[in-house]
């Protein structure tokens, strides 16, 4: 191989990396109204213990005796484990507290971190640190 064409091939493939999309992270203010809290107790229906967030799945009643599933999203697998979480903290019908928990700017039944009180009375850290102060 010539050296002109080796150098053009090096070029060629690193503009390709170069411009090949990048997998974005975005805050939790773009989806979430951090401004804003909700609270509330429900039972766990599912936990999605995966990266790169862990969502935990919660029905719950309001006054009226209406059920709506909630998603809680959370923090990624190895911050809610350095937080105090383990994957087998939860399970599908124990009763859980989110407080200070962001909603979803678009009104669904969706929110973000908060505080988490496990059936064992262990309160945890779900979000980020950087959200949830």
């Amino acid at each position: 191989m010539t050296r002109h064409l080796l150098a053009g091939l090096t070029l060629f493939l690193g503009a390709l990396v170069a411009a090949s999309p990048i997998g974005a992270h975005h805050s939790a203010a773009s989806a979430y109204d951090t401004s804003k809290k909700v609270t509330f107790k429900g039972t766990v229906t599912r936990l999605d213990w995966q990266n790169p967030h862990v969502f935990t799945y919660i029905d719950v009643v309001d006054e009226t005796g209406k059920v709506t599933n909630w998603a809680i999203e959370g923090s990624t697998p190895n911050q809610l484990y350095r937080a105090g979480w383990r994957k087998t903290d939860l399970k599908p019908g124990d009763t859980v507290t989110v407080t200070d928990s962001s909603p979803a700017r678009n009104g669904s039944p969706k929110s973000y971190g908060g505080t988490v009180t496990l059936p064992d009375g262990r309160r945890v850290l779900g979000g980020s640190a950087a959200t949830d102060r």
